[in-house]
């Protein structure tokens, strides 16, 4: 027959926060182990992709890590990935772009 196990909480309701696994500890004796929640890794706000370089940890674990292993050493480093990054610059280029050979088509136009 199997062991009965106790619970180590005084929290009885199966909820996402009082999730368990059975151990055996040293002794022989079967034992409750309460796991913590599981971890989402930051995405990107542009694609949803998860951000490379970036801890994956619980939003409140965040305030104790140092801030390299919170960002990445770029432009948007720790809310934008590498490809999004150089899409927005490719992008504000181009928009630069157009706008000198507008006034340069403008300026050609009033002196002809």
């Amino acid at each position: 027959m199997a062991q009965r196990l106790t619970l180590r909480t005084r929290n009885p309701y199966n909820t996402k926060s009082n999730r368990r696994r059975v151990i055996k500890t040293p002794s022989g004796k079967l034992r409750y182990l309460h796991l913590k929640k599981l971890t989402a890794s930051p995405k990107c706000g542009d694609c949803h992709e998860a951000l490379a370089g970036i801890k994956t940890l619980r939003p409140c674990a965040y305030a104790t890590v140092s801030k390299r292993k919170k960002t990445v050493q770029r432009a948007y480093g720790g809310s934008r990935c590498a490809d999004c990054v150089r899409t927005r610059v490719i992008r504000s280029f181009l928009v630069e772009e157009s706008k000198i050979v507008k006034n340069v088509i403008k300026s050609q136009q009033t002196q002809a």
